[in-house]
């Protein structure tokens, strides 16, 4: 069989195995920005606060992440529990890292007026901090998301959702006359999924990031 006949024949659990990966990715991308701009937010202003929250992230992500799937099973199961903390970790070092980035970049000559007029602290950071350091941080969603969607792969290994189960299913059956088309529509399907988001990322800085700034 002749991989665009595999593809024509499972693609309805292709496509639910793509929905399942990307799903999982995109709700592991908003918790880890959640976080990952609120670690930002605190450590900012200090040096060593700072540099605890990036290192501390940048060591998470030397986890292998078979490693760190099979450290979780034992304590929260299978599925998706682990793939969900696994993934929500390892996104977030580019967002914490360019969060302080970028609210370190701002003009204090710009933070300086905004209190001058009478914004309170979290009315300079909401209106005028974060939205000056929007670019890096949209930069570093980028970065993590681009990861996360190769290390979710390694998510079936713990019966998680995604791509990564054709892939294992491929790996598991080697010598069989479909395994390799199974390995080659997971990896291709997530390659795909990649370049989607990564192409509404670049959408979303369009929109939400004046030119002066983008320039």
């Amino acid at each position: 069989m002749s991989f665009w006949e595999y593809v024509g024949n499972r693609h309805q659990q292709l496509l639910t195995d793509a929905y399942q990966h990307a799903s999982a990715v995109f709700q592991c991308m908003v918790l880890a920005t959640l976080i990952g701009v609120l670690l930002g937010v605190v450590t900012y202003r200090s040096d060593w606060a700072g540099n605890l929250a990036t290192a501390a992230t940048s060591t998470i992500l030397t986890i292998p992440s078979l490693a760190m799937i099979g450290l979780l099973i034992p304590v929260v199961g299978l599925g998706v529990p682990p793939t969900v903390i696994a993934l929500t970790l390892y996104g977030l070092l580019p967002i914490v890292r360019n969060s302080i980035v970028g609210l370190r970049g701002v003009d204090p000559s710009l933070v300086d007026a905004a209190k001058g007029i009478g914004m309170s602290r979290v009315m300079r950071l909401a209106r005028v901090e974060l939205p000056l350091a929007w670019p890096p941080i949209l930069t570093g969603i980028r970065v993590s998301t681009q990861m996360l969607m190769g290390i979710a792969a390694i998510a079936a290994y713990a019966s998680g959702p995604g791509l990564g189960n054709e892939i294992f299913r491929g790996l598991a059956s080697l010598g069989s006359k479909n395994a390799l088309n199974q390995v080659l529509s997971g990896t291709l399907g997530i390659i795909v999924l990649a370049l989607l988001f990564d192409a509404a990322y670049v959408l979303l800085g369009r929109l939400t990031i004046p030119r002066g700034i983008r320039v």
